[in-house]
């Protein structure tokens, strides 16, 4: 996404998630045409209530992106009702690509 700062975004995710959440960068989750892709993993307590990772694409817009941290600094997957906009960006990888990430 060319209009899109992907390092602010980056720094904004690490900066208002830290101590909640770990960031991680990686070149590629072989899903180009829903850049940028951010995959929230429920944590310990979300996986218990069988949370599970959840994938939004297209998130280039500050407003959704606020409203998945807010989600996440909720408790995110399985703890927290997700936000609506959730709708409209979540999408779900291929099998090849969420083994291949179990895998790392």
């Amino acid at each position: 996404m060319p209009r899109l700062d992907h390092e602010a975004q980056l720094t904004d995710l690490r900066t208002t998630l830290s101590g909640i959440a770990t960031i991680r960068r990686t070149d590629c989750l072989d899903a180009c045409e829903r850049a940028n892709v951010i995959v929230i993993e429920p944590s310990a307590e979300g996986r218990k209530v069988g949370g599970r990772p959840v994938w939004p694409g297209q998130v280039n817009d500050p407003g959704a992106a606020a409203d998945i941290i807010a989600w996440i600094r909720d408790g995110g997957p399985g703890v927290a009702e997700p936000p609506g906009v959730l709708d409209l960006y979540a999408f779900q990888p291929s099998r090849r690509v969420r083994a291949e990430l179990h895998d790392e």
